[in-house]
């Protein structure tokens, strides 16, 4: 755990050419809410566009539901434990719009889960919690 980040927070593994170090984690409350989704839905994802509306917050899709394209930028990768014993681990994708990177390049995204409407197309608007990002420089 680095300095100002929250307790018990998983980093993600970092996808960005070049970076070593995480710039996403996920707190206890994130956690919980994917693995409730995960069972519901199966393979997840995250997308975080620029836009307006729901665009600033993260999204969770099924995995794939969401097209990526070229504009797009695989952030990170959180690696949950395997469900079954001897199964490989699973892994949710985050991305993130290249013009909205733009703007967060210098920042660590803290993805939590609070109570709260989530976005019209993501997974957890019914669920009465919504993902939200908390951010700091790095």
């Amino acid at each position: 755990m680095t300095q100002d980040t929250i307790p018990g927070t998983i980093d993600a593994r970092p996808e960005l050419a070049g970076e070593s170090v995480s710039r996403l984690a996920f707190t206890p409350d994130a956690l919980a809410l994917i693995e409730q989704l995960w069972a519901m839905h199966g393979p997840l994802m995250f997308h975080q566009s620029g836009g307006c509306c729901d665009g600033s917050a993260p999204m969770c899709y099924q995995e794939g539901e969401f097209k990526t394209g070229g504009q797009d930028l695989l952030l990170g990768t959180l690696e949950l434990p395997p469900l079954d014993h001897g199964a490989e681990p699973r892994e949710i994708g985050f991305w993130m719009s290249r013009e909205q990177f733009d703007v967060w390049a210098h920042t660590h995204l803290t993805i939590d889960a609070v109570p709260g409407r989530g976005g019209g197309f993501s997974l957890e608007a019914p669920e009465g919690k919504r993902f939200l990002i908390r951010s700091r420089l790095m």
